[in-house]
């Protein structure tokens, strides 16, 4: 497997180890709900506040997401992208030494990145799964990180997120429209590890069956008849109720044997189309297809949102920010 290294990686490669446990004190100020409903929102160093949850929910955790710097290189707005903050470099002095001063801004961020990913990694079940967001800047190098510590075989998918809906004219090259979120699973595949569900049928997908012919099975949808994959045998020709003779496009043949597809005539699962002459198509009834959708690898704006309705959410959730965040106990870190 290939190794990614980098300036600083020795000091940080054994520092989730090293980190020590903190207790959490809670605010009564800042807390609402009930004490035991489990819902928390902590203050504080993300690594530590990490080591500090892990006995209370090591092995427990069924699906972790994550939003961690872009490393974009901007610094002035609320949320640092620079991984270049007065803590970040105080934290590198520390662990890496010396050495941190010649660090480039890819360093930096590998060395921050390792060790909270080593620490989440425990966190999850083992039917757990992680999400990571990330863009063009650092995607290549996280996508390695996690290869090697959650290993090859649970990578899942590199999900194509839709963030703006129409394009930055001011851009200097290339308008950029995605972001990019990295699918782990902590054991995919094996008993008793990660399976993937299947997403709800839409209206817009049920939309695309209907049942022209009046067919007592229900709406269906026709699909193609021939594959790519060619084989002499499936390469005959299938004579149409109104006496055409129809032949697989050159290069390819019919999906099944001549034996099946009269099988398949007999049951009335042939389309030949409203006048009984077009090239033959299958017909897949909506009452025999599995009961929901596989995700896709492409999440579009109008199927999951872009950033400028999230930022509106946002606003009118936190309209009064003086409000008490609804059923959470507000914790901060004992200790630093």
């Amino acid at each position: 497997m290939p190794f990614l290294d980098w300036y600083g990686r020795k000091a940080v490669e054994n520092y989730h180890h090293k980190v020590p446990y903190h207790l959490l004190r809670c605010n009564d100020q800042y807390s609402v709900g009930e004490p035991g409903n489990g819902n928390l929102l902590v203050q504080g160093d993300n690594l530590i506040a990490l080591k500090a949850l892990l006995p209370y929910y090591a092995g427990q955790v069924k699906c972790i997401y994550i939003d961690p710097p872009y490393n974009t290189g901007t610094e002035n707005w609320v949320y640092n992208d620079n991984v270049n903050s007065p803590e970040i470099r105080e934290w590198l002095g520390k662990v890496v030494g010396r050495e941190a001063e010649d660090l480039s801004k890819h360093d930096k961020w590998l060395c921050m990145m390792y060790p909270r990913l080593q620490l989440l990694r425990q966190f999850l079940r083992e039917d757990g799964v992680i999400f990571v967001s990330i863009d063009d800047n650092e995607q290549h190098h996280l996508r390695m990180l996690l290869d090697e510590i959650f290993g090859t075989n649970n990578f899942v998918a590199n999900i194509i997120w839709q963030k703006k809906y129409s394009p930055q004219n001011d851009a200097s090259y290339f308008s950029d429209m995605h972001d990019f979120i990295l699918c782990y699973a902590k054991n995919k595949g094996s008993k008793g590890g990660w399976k993937r569900h299947l997403l709800p049928q839409t209206d817009t997908i049920r939309g695309r069956y209907s049942n022209p012919d009046n067919d007592p099975r229900g709406p269906w949808k026709s699909a193609d008849l021939t594959v790519r994959s060619y084989t002499p045998e499936y390469d005959y020709p299938i004579t149409t109720p109104s006496g055409r003779v129809a032949h697989p496009a050159r290069g390819r043949c019919w999906m099944t044997s001549r034996e099946n597809m009269q099988k398949f005539i007999d049951d009335g699962r042939i389309w030949f189309g409203k006048n009984g002459s077009n090239i033959p198509s299958l017909k897949k009834f909506l009452s025999e297809v599995q009961n929901g959708v596989v995700p896709s690898t492409i999440w579009t704006y109008q199927e999951v949102g872009h950033n400028q309705q999230a930022k509106q959410e946002l606003k009118n959730i936190l309209t009064d920010q003086r409000k008490k965040p609804r059923g959470a106990k507000y914790m901060k870190q004992l200790g630093s």
